[in-house]
């Protein structure tokens, strides 16, 4: 697949494409006589390459934009999210949001291409603009990705005195878990450890009375045999309506009881709360 077509004076002119079109939001110079058009970009991540043009050497990609290339469920921002070393006057385009940030060799990365800023100090970053919950399911993604190991982690966090959001960082980093497979399983597991039930086991197997594995839920309290499935869009699908029948049938038979949530009750903490005690009470728990 080429690339998107990029224009000398010479060559918009021939297109005919006047000064003023150049300099609409469709365009973008990426150095003097230089200018590629975005809208023809393969993909977002093209789009990144491309604009990477207009950066120092010394940037990188970082927060949000560095957390979506790494693989974490959040959505590109619009404006990409860049970390350079602090200077007099810092590089300021509207395609970008500029961070001054001192990173070592090891805050930077070369992801597919494009210098991101690591999984550690990505992590770092949005624990300063994100509610814990959302942090915590930033960090289960990074980490299931390998982007986020727990020794780098802990390294990272020794050298992060007085850094924003560091306090937070610290009181998650112990909740964090790459067997959470999406973000509302993220999120229903950070309401349960940390609240007075005991903690769930994420991806729990279940044995049939011959010991053989028939399922994994997505978290479960094998001593009293509740187990928690978070419900997405793909469950809908007929094929895996039916696979899902009979998983729920293998699991009750053999006495396990099974509480549905959907994406709408993984955003209610006293929801998911009520209805595991509920449960886990009816088996036999006791504060």
């Amino acid at each position: 697949m080429s690339p998107p077509p990029t224009f000398t004076a010479a060559s918009a002119r021939a297109a005919g494409l006047t000064r003023g079109r150049l300099r609409g939001p469709r365009f973008v110079r990426l150095a003097h006589d230089f200018v590629v058009r975005l809208d023809d970009a393969i993909d977002s991540r093209e789009r990144l390459a491309l604009l990477a043009g207009l950066l120092p050497a010394d940037a990188a990609y970082s927060h949000a934009t560095a957390a979506a290339l790494l693989g974490a469920h959040v959505d590109l921002p619009a404006r990409a999210h860049v970390a350079m070393t602090p200077r007099r006057v810092l590089p300021q385009r509207a395609e970008f949001v500029v961070h001054a940030r001192g990173l070592t060799e090891q805050d930077v990365v070369l992801h597919r291409g494009l210098r991101t800023t690591s999984g550690p100090q990505t992590w770092l970053d949005l624990a300063g603009q994100l509610p814990a919950h959302e942090l915590l399911a930033v960090g289960d993604a990074l980490m299931r990705g390998g982007h986020l190991p727990p020794e780098a982690l802990a390294r990272r966090l020794e050298r992060a005195a007085r850094v924003r959001g560091v306090v937070r960082a610290r009181e998650c980093a112990p909740l964090l878990d790459p067997r959470s497979m999406s973000r509302p399983e993220s999120l229903v597991r950070y309401w349960l450890v940390t609240s007075d039930l005991p903690d769930p086991q994420p991806q729990l197997p279940v044995c049939d009375r011959w010991g053989r594995v028939v399922a994994h839920a997505d978290l479960g309290y094998e001593e009293w045999k509740v187990l928690l499935e978070y419900e997405g869009r793909q469950h809908a699908e007929p094929e895996q309506f039916g696979r899902d029948v009979d998983r729920y049938s293998l699991v009750a038979a053999d006495g396990w009881l099974v509480l549905r949530f959907a994406a709408r009750h993984a955003e209610n903490p006293a929801l998911v709360v009520d209805r595991t005690r509920r449960a886990l009470v009816s088996r036999g728990w006791r504060p």
